[in-house]
């Protein structure tokens, strides 16, 4: 029998009773997919060359429920490719913890989205990132986007809430008021917004990714969707990512009409956690792995990981002297601290100064000025890798090197696919 003096106990303790607990977990049950998506984060599509088995995820939903934890976001890959799929989500519901999904949605049709909703799963998320050419191509798959749909579908008639999230870019930004459209109509209760970052394989996309000033034209559109989803009953929120402090930052961050509410910084180890296939624990579940892993299940208490990792508690006591850049300069600074963390890493490889900001691309403006993002060096090509690049400040009215914006420009990959990076099309 443990006591309150043995040393997981008091590290469980300690998280429950800290000012910094895992309340919202995001869990990539495996990397296997069925997908190879132009965008994603994590290069997903083939499975890690050691991932958690059955056993090893109960026993982390365990550990889970003992740190307080509230809400598990299952992900993947795919997260039912993965073995325990079912049982996962029986164990959380069953230790009074909130079972949710993000998916791509190909193989979700009613008799699958029964067995999840049977097994205890409330809500349910199909990522689609655009109208049908462009989902598809995006999604490096012909018929993805009519699997997404018929996903949504299967959700509903299951009994779950049907959620969705869109990632935007270049190849995608002048579709956002078309598929808000198409998920009311589809009866999508909520939807989540965001950009899409030089994460793994976007990384590898440069031409994809919005330049900061074409913030100034999307933002006001988002938060005139916002308007309209509060009206309609879609509940339209955004990605940590996207924002911030621009003249509709409180619209857009509120969950209701009127709100106050604003971005507050990165609450990566701080309220949120990223658990990899493999075991590896990270704050957020997309920092980049090679600089914020901070241990592994398999190896240590996933409590003692949360205490005593550096890597975890990066975010818990930053100060503005590590801002750098406009950041620094900012007068949002120490409420923001540099934004997004993940996305400023992608970047520069470094927080403190995130170009993909409201605010900043206001005030450029203001000024004269734009912000012009040029890759210099190419992302290594491993789940959550990213290059680097450096930014350009010109007259706001300069010309501008010519984009192809074509998707099959967008979408092409300038180097040779790896094990974990199998693009293909089907």
């Amino acid at each position: 029998m443990t006591t309150s003096s043995d040393p997981p106990l008091r590290r469980r303790l300690d998280v429950v009773h800290s000012a910094h607990h895992p309340r919202y977990v995001v869990w990539e049950l495996t990397l296997r997919c069925d997908h190879a998506c132009t965008h994603c984060g994590s290069r997903a599509g083939v499975a890690r060359e050691v991932e958690l088995t059955t056993a090893q995820a109960l026993e982390v939903v365990d550990q889970l429920a003992a740190m307080g934890t509230k809400e598990v976001v299952l992900i993947g890959g795919e997260a039912y490719l993965h073995e325990g799929f079912f049982d996962v989500i029986r164990a959380l519901a069953a230790r009074d913890m909130s079972p949710v999904m993000t998916t791509g949605g190909r193989a979700i049709d009613l008799a699958l989205a029964t067995r999840m909703r049977e097994a205890g799963l409330l809500r349910c998320s199909v990522s689609l990132d655009g109208l049908e050419p462009t989902h598809d191509a995006m999604r490096a798959r012909r018929g993805s986007f009519r699997d997404g749909l018929r996903a949504l579908r299967a959700i509903a008639d299951a009994g779950m809430t049907a959620q969705a999230n869109t990632n935007f870019n270049r190849l995608n930004e002048k579709e956002l008021e078309a598929l808000y459209e198409l998920f009311l109509a589809a009866g999508v209760k909520a939807w989540q917004v965001q950009l899409t970052s030089p994460l793994g394989r976007a990384a590898d996309r440069p031409d994809m990714l919005l330049q900061p000033w074409e913030l100034l034209e999307l933002l006001p559109r988002i938060a005139e969707i916002k308007r309209r989803g509060l009206r309609d009953g879609l509940l339209v929120m955004p990605g940590n990512n996207l924002g911030f402090f621009g003249p509709e930052e409180a619209l857009l961050r509120s969950p209701f009409e009127g709100g106050t509410d604003h971005f507050r910084g990165c609450v990566a180890g701080r309220y949120v956690m990223g658990i990899e296939s493999d075991g590896a624990i990270k704050g957020c579940p997309s920092l980049q792995t090679a600089s914020y892993v901070g241990g592994n299940v398999r190896e240590r208490p996933l409590a003692e990981i949360w205490c005593d990792s550096k890597e975890l508690a990066v975010t818990r006591a930053r100060t503005v002297d590590e801002l750098w850049g406009f950041c620094r300069e900012c007068p949002y600074a120490e409420i923001c601290m540099g934004g997004c963390s993940f996305t400023a890493h992608g970047f520069f490889g470094r927080l403190g100064n995130n170009p993909y900001c409201h605010f900043r691309a206001m005030e450029h403006r203001r000024r004269g000025l734009r912000e012009r993002l040029v890759a210099t060096e190419p992302a290594s090509g491993l789940p959550f890798d990213h290059g680097l690049f450096e930014i350009v400040v010109e007259p706001f009215d300069a010309p501008l090197p010519e984009v192809d914006r074509r998707p099959e420009s967008l979408v092409k990959i300038g180097r040779k696919p790896t094990r974990m990076d199998p693009e293909r099309a089907s």
